[in-house]
């Protein structure tokens, strides 16, 4: 499994002092998958996130990118990984290109290749004829493109987005789930995207139910709901979590 997946984890827990946060976690999502990490605020899912762009070292259990241990080979396992974080990140003052100008020297990409990447991401989160333009003057939903967008840029073959519409309003929250969806479905991006919101779930969508740092379901959404013997999503969600 781990050389086939985008995403492979197993037996991952991880505590902050005495305090348990993930327990036993093991989860998959396939190659070109969308899978929709759903939990309440506070189970953990940022934590896993953390975990998984080591941005917090772990101890116990293996997570593996595209059958890239992260451990052992931390560089090769993130030059496969985008990431969407849940606090925005952009400079507010520079344009949507000088944005992704940044990012693409960070990453060390010649001008010519860092031109070419920046038009491409552009065109794919639609804000091309944005280019130019602050980014304190985008909405909401234009902002959560363009860190999209960025997140693109060195070509990763695994998408990672931290609750991505926190704050947004409905219709920007379906465009942003129309677009990464269309990403996932056009170009064979796996995606792992985490959420609080049922309504962000969709009936094709791989579904990880996770709950005070454990995995209590996983599998397509008609398994989930099978499985939890229950009607529809909102009463196994419920049932799962306990709420």
């Amino acid at each position: 499994m781990t050389g086939t997946a985008a995403l492979a984890i197993s037996g991952l827990s991880y505590a902050y002092g005495t305090r348990t946060v993930l327990k036993d976690v093991g989860l998959t999502v396939p190659q070109g998958g969308f899978a929709v990490l759903l939990g309440p605020n506070g189970a953990g899912k940022t934590t896993l996130f953390s975990l998984i762009t080591q941005l917090f070292a772990f101890r116990k259990g293996s997570i593996f990118i595209h059958g890239v241990d992260v451990s052992k080979h931390p560089l090769a396992a993130l030059g496969l990984i985008g990431v969407v974080f849940q606090q925005p990140t952009l400079d507010l003052d520079l344009t949507i290109d000088q944005n992704l100008k940044y990012h693409a020297a960070l990453h060390g990409m010649p001008g010519k290749v860092a031109k070419d990447r920046i038009a491409q991401a552009l065109e794919r989160v639609d804000l091309t004829a944005e280019r130019a333009t602050v980014v304190r003057k985008l909405s909401g939903g234009q902002r959560r493109r363009v860190e999209i967008g960025r997140a693109l840029i060195h070509n990763p073959r695994f998408l990672l987005l931290d609750e991505p519409t926190v704050g947004l309003d409905i219709a920007s929250r379906k465009s942003i789930l129309t677009h990464v969806r269309a990403l996932c479905r056009d170009t064979g991006l796996g995606v792992l995207w985490a959420t609080h919101l049922l309504d962000e779930v969709e009936g094709d969508d791989h579904l990880i139910v996770l709950d005070k740092g454990e995995v209590k379901a996983a599998g397509s959404v008609d398994q989930v709901i099978l499985a939890s013997g229950t009607q529809n999503l909102g009463a196994a969600f419920s049932s799962l979590v306990g709420s």
